[in-house]
């Protein structure tokens, strides 16, 4: 069997309540061309991000079960709390209806605001008991009270933590807003392309240095991205550590990140050389296979050759995997990430 740990869907546009797009906050065009919010607008590449069409793809690929993760527009940050509490429950109720409508194909994610702590608790005590979802989406960073962009991984999240502790949750980090982050003209998609990546490897480092993994060791949580700057800079993160322990004081030393084994990272980071070098820095049995899909930087079939599970089969090919792995990247480790050993 094949699990995708990584997959996105959209409500058909009449799924949508409508303060969503009178609040602009956001909505689907009711042609299905475009996806919404205030002045934003992104085409609909691709039929299989509505859900009749998603489940024709998936058995066209041979994807056995997706888990949906949370739209990234729906990680509610800079909204009030008023409409952070309605954006959030219209998205964990609509993604619970999906996984109960189609248990057999999708594990659904949820979402929550961790700026409104208490709402943020009590939602999360909801999703998992009354609509028995089990895989908490959390972006990579927040505003806080403060107005400052914070890592997800705070003092001020540790209650979203040990409550998640406390459930045995899956965890999805997955970055977004990075041109509200970063002060720099929109071009060249920039911002999905490299600062995305950058927001990643920012939450890895306070994630890891702060000790979550092993103060939380129920929590088993998935960086999305294949975390693949955070993978890289490894070497320069431990120089930086050892180099200025001045400025580390109580965190945890970077050369120990290789041990958890209740983090993961899904296998979407587009290149053979890459994935060797996650599959050398954290071992195969910590891949889960990602497709990112609908997306166009996910591995959707295109023109130039892709289509999903290329660059497992890429690895394979280079000798960086062996079959046994591939078959567990794609099932097993999947499965150890959502609902643990």
């Amino acid at each position: 069997m094949k699990w995708n740990a990584h997959g996105h869907l959209l409500p058909y546009p009449g799924e949508i309540p409508r303060f969503m797009k009178e609040r602009r906050l956001f909505w689907v065009e009711d042609d299905m061309s475009s996806m919404c919010q205030g002045d934003w607008r992104r085409p609909v590449t691709d039929p299989s991000f509505f859900l009749d069409a998603k489940l024709a793809w998936m058995d066209e690929q041979g994807i056995d079960v997706e888990v949906l993760l949370t739209l990234s527009q729906l990680y509610c940050n800079g909204y009030s709390r008023h409409d952070a509490f309605d954006v959030v429950r219209f998205q964990n109720d609509y993604h619970a209806s999906i996984q109960q409508m189609h248990a057999d194909r999708f594990v659904a994610g949820f979402v929550l605001q961790p700026l409104y702590l208490d709402d943020a608790l009590q939602e999360m005590e909801r999703c998992v008991n009354t609509l028995g979802l089990r895989v908490l989406c959390l972006p990579s960073h927040f505003l806080n009270q403060e107005g400052q962009w914070t890592a997800i991984a705070d003092a001020s999240t540790v209650p979203l933590f040990e409550l998640a502790n406390e459930y045995k949750l899956a965890v999805e980090i997955h970055p977004y807003n990075a041109e509200e982050i970063v002060a720099l003209q929109d071009k060249f998609w920039r911002f999905h392309l490299i600062w995305m990546c950058a927001q990643t490897a920012d939450a890895w480092h306070f994630f890891s240095l702060l000790d979550f993994p092993d103060r939380f060791p129920d929590v088993r949580t998935c960086f999305a991205h294949g975390n693949q700057f955070g993978i890289v800079g490894q070497g320069r993160r431990r120089k930086g550590f050892y180099g200025r322990p001045d400025l580390f004081v109580g965190a945890k030393d970077p050369a120990n990140e290789s041990s958890w084994k209740n983090v993961y990272f899904d296998s979407i980071v587009h290149d053979a050389l890459s994935f060797e070098m996650l599959v050398r820095r954290v071992g195969a049995a910590q891949v889960v296979a990602g497709l990112d899909d609908p997306y166009p930087l996910g591995e959707m079939p295109d023109q130039f050759g892709c289509y999903p599970g290329k660059v497992i089969d890429d690895a394979l090919e280079s000798g960086v995997i062996s079959e046994e792995e591939l078959k567990s990247i794609w099932h097993s480790n999947v499965r150890s990430w959502l609902f643990g050993e």
